[in-house]
């Protein structure tokens, strides 16, 4: 009976072991189950942390593509506002030949003005200028002459000289020829061997024509095809990066006028410039460190005229050695004319004539003109 008695005392102490283990099994999970559900917590984070930024992004560029398009259809209506004020607008029914021209020009007023294809280096230009006239203007007055007035009217008049030839150049065509249809080889005088070569004969000196497999057409005496914006120019010069624009035979001499009036405001910026940190020096009696902290808008303005002087002073001494020799800079890069007489060097007085005065060539493509569309 004590056997018994023992047996059902040990069975009690288990069924009481297993019902005081049941809660606890309840209420603390195994660690393994525990890791499990926190990882599980920071992947819902990080989730939700991605899909936030993804939303954000996606609005943003929602936000973006609605301003692009904004800026367009503004761009459209001020182009047609100022063309019905002075009785240019355009049939909207009509096909003109800048809409389906196949370079990469970027027109505006309706064909009226020819740009580049990327007119990022033309607004760096440009914001350049304006902020560097903008920063003398402000902040140079206090330390300049008793005529300041004159010389900050003077500094505008040569800023707003230097915009001007910037448009000029930047929005004229530069000598574009029109491709050919492809029915046939364009024929031009010279001589052909049948093949897609041919030579002319300029001044008792003999050229070769290369043929333009894009426009279908031998190409004249030095002309050559721009790869940025996909056109053959006439007497090419090179394609300016810090413009947008490729520079040839009818925007060569605005480009000139444009580098060498930007040279001679960036010299009288930098003259005064330079004016105004000596008399601030004298006045305060501080060094060249000194001045970091009193006008370090003006430092900065001497430090960007200065490598601007030099760059434009060699590009300048250079454009005008080939101005008296009447040569492009494409010519001058291939080293045309090495072995042989330039065809086209007239004397100095001659060149400088030629490229300057010389009335300039009406544009070889009518970009307003109507065109006949295939109809499906």
């Amino acid at each position: 009976m004590k056997g018994l008695e023992n047996i059902s005392q040990m069975e009690g102490i288990d069924d009481e072991d297993d019902l005081g283990m049941e809660p606890i099994a309840l209420s603390s999970p195994p660690p393994a189950q525990q890791f499990g559900h926190a990882s599980n917590r920071d992947n819902d984070t990080e989730k939700r942390t991605q899909g936030l930024h993804n939303k954000v992004a996606m609005k943003l560029a929602r936000f973006m593509d609605t301003i692009r398009q904004n800026l367009v259809a503004v761009q459209r209506f001020v182009e047609d506002l100022w063309l019905r004020q002075y009785g240019c607008a355009g049939d909207p029914d009509i096909t003109r030949a800048y809409q389906v021209w196949p370079g990469n020009n970027v027109f505006f007023f309706h064909g009226r003005l020819i740009c580049g294809p990327d007119p990022r280096g033309l607004l760096l230009t440009t914001v350049s200028i304006i902020l560097s006239s903008w920063v003398f203007a402000m902040y140079s007055e206090d330390d300049l002459p008793h005529d300041s007035g004159l010389i900050t009217a003077f500094s505008l008049m040569l800023t707003v000289t230097v915009l001007v030839n910037l448009f000029l150049v930047s929005t004229i065509d530069p000598g574009i020829i029109p491709r050919n249809d492809g029915s046939s080889i364009e024929e031009t005088a010279g001589t052909s061997d049948g093949t897609r070569r041919k030579r002319v004969t300029i001044n008792g000196v003999e050229l070769k024509l290369k043929y333009c497999r894009i426009c279908k057409f031998f190409r004249p005496p030095r002309s050559c095809h721009c790869a940025i914006c996909d056109n053959c120019v006439e007497k090419f010069d090179h394609h300016c990066p810090w413009i947008g624009q490729c520079i040839a035979l009818r925007n060569y001499r605005f480009y000139l006028t444009f580098i060498i009036s930007a040279l001679i405001f960036f010299v009288y910026v930098f003259a005064f410039s330079c004016w105004r940190i000596h008399q601030r020096m004298l006045r305060t009696g501080t060094g060249l460190l000194g001045m970091l902290k009193n006008c370090p808008e003006t430092l900065a303005l001497v430090s960007f005229s200065s490598a601007t002087i030099l760059f434009l002073g060699g590009l300048t001494i250079f454009h005008v050695f080939l101005l008296a020799r009447n040569q492009t800079g494409y010519e001058n890069f291939r080293q045309r004319y090495m072995g042989s007489q330039n065809p086209f060097d007239k004397g100095i007085l001659s060149n400088i004539m030629e490229v300057l005065f010389e009335p300039l060539p009406p544009s070889r493509v009518d970009f307003r003109a109507e065109v006949m569309m295939p109809r499906g």
